[in-house]
């Protein structure tokens, strides 16, 4: 029999039982529905999390000031003092896999605006750090190397501190007190929101020329940290080789000794952030093909009391020369257009479902044309799988008996 035929036949059964069928479809419906929803909202925070920590900078790596052993007690990370400027130099100089580095240190810090104050982070660096951590600005620009090298009090102020000493004031050119001095305000950082590594507010921040910080402030000559950016991301685990072996080197650790720094790619966290995520994303879409499955059993079902309530029709189809595999096909075909209808409806399902997720819920979502098609897939082969016991069934009727059947 023409395939076509089959199919039209296919179409009128269906629409003998409009209510029945588009019961039987809701099970799709939900579960393709349910499927996209869901791989959206895990392929959103996926992709959140990686524009979190792109957001950290380009190919960078995070040179920190280590531990150290003193009286028997092991101290936490941050408390030695042999990261200094010069290794920032050497850096940039003998590491072929770096293409730029930038030194820093920190403080905490109570800053003072007319009658409003605010207690924030201040950090001290020079202006390379920006381009190393892709940071934007909103206002204003960076402070020079000039600045630097006569330790000029200027600073660059997050969005955070900007909300809470300057409200609807124009900042740039401001004068603010840092710890008593004065501070001319010079750049404004675009937002950032929250860190994906600490869960810190990055806007909460002042930054000022390194040298300032540790003349006028802190009155160290070491770094806390330096932030190192690599030629390219494959590029950043051969510059990590790098740094490690030069600063164990030049601060003379022998083998077997405890490294007193610490060198983190920021690559692996952005490798586990994915992996994460995807796993996120696996989850939740194992969870809601869950009533795909459901659905399936639903046509299953159907077509079985389907099959019973037309022994008859296939009794007399079989007696006028339709054959075992015209029988079969013709379920077959009602059980996958039952499971294509509904998953055509079941996308649009998704697609209004990741809308009000979005717009509602305010989570990031993205929803992937590879998903669509997958549930497409999915819910074919439910009606294959699903419907093949029912078609198999009604083909190995015996016409003589099925004739009879009242």
């Amino acid at each position: 029999m023409d395939v076509l035929a089959i199919i039209r036949i296919a179409m009128r059964a269906l629409a003998r039982n409009k209510l029945r069928s588009s019961l039987t479809m809701l099970g799709i419906i939900i579960g393709v529905g349910a499927v996209i929803a869901m791989v959206s909202v895990g392929q959103g925070a996926q992709q959140q999390a990686q524009q979190q920590i792109a957001a950290m900078g380009s190919n960078m790596l995070f040179v920190g000031s280590g531990t150290v052993t003193r009286g028997g007690m092991r101290m936490g990370w941050g408390a030695t003092k042999t990261l200094i400027y010069d290794d920032m130099v050497a850096i940039q100089r003998e590491c072929p896999a770096v293409s730029a580095a930038a030194p820093g240190s920190q403080s905490s810090a109570q800053v003072v605006f007319e009658n409003d104050n605010w207690a924030t982070q201040l950090s001290g660096t020079e202006p390379q750090y920006f381009s190393i951590r892709t940071w934007l600005f909103q206002e204003g620009a960076s402070f020079s190397q000039d600045d630097v090298e006569t330790a000029a009090n200027v600073a660059v102020i997050g969005e955070t501190v900007r909300k809470n000493l300057f409200g609807a004031t124009d900042p740039i050119g401001e004068t603010v007190r840092i710890n008593n001095l004065p501070f001319k305000v010079v750049g404004v950082l675009a937002a950032k929101g929250t860190s994906a590594a600490m869960g810190n507010d990055q806007d909460d921040i002042i930054i000022v020329p390194i040298t300032t910080l540790q003349k006028k402030i802190t009155g160290q000559n070491w770094l806390r940290w330096i932030v190192v950016s690599a030629v390219s991301r494959e590029a950043s685990y051969t510059a990590q080789q790098q740094i490690t072996a030069l600063l164990r080197d030049r601060h003379r650790i022998r083998s077997g000794q405890d490294d007193d720094f610490m060198v983190r790619n920021l690559a692996d966290m952005a490798d586990l952030a994915d992996q994460q995520a995807q796993l996120f994303t696996v989850l939740l879409a194992s969870i809601a093909s869950i009533s795909l499955l459901v659905g399936g059993i639903g046509i299953m079902n159907i077509m079985l009391v389907s099959v019973t309530e037309r022994t008859r029709e296939i009794g007399i189809r079989m007696a006028i020369g339709a054959t075992e595999v015209d029988v079969q096909q013709q379920f077959l075909i009602e059980a996958v257009v039952l499971s294509l209808v509904g998953g055509a409806i079941g996308i649009a399902f998704g697609l209004a479902a990741s809308y009000v997720i979005t717009q509602t819920l305010q989570w990031p979502v993205l929803v992937s044309p590879a998903a669509i098609l997958a549930a497409v897939v999915f819910s074919m082969a439910v009606g294959i799988f699903f419907g093949f016991y029912p078609a198999r069934k009604a083909a190995r009727l015996d016409p003589i008996e099925a004739l009879r059947y009242e």
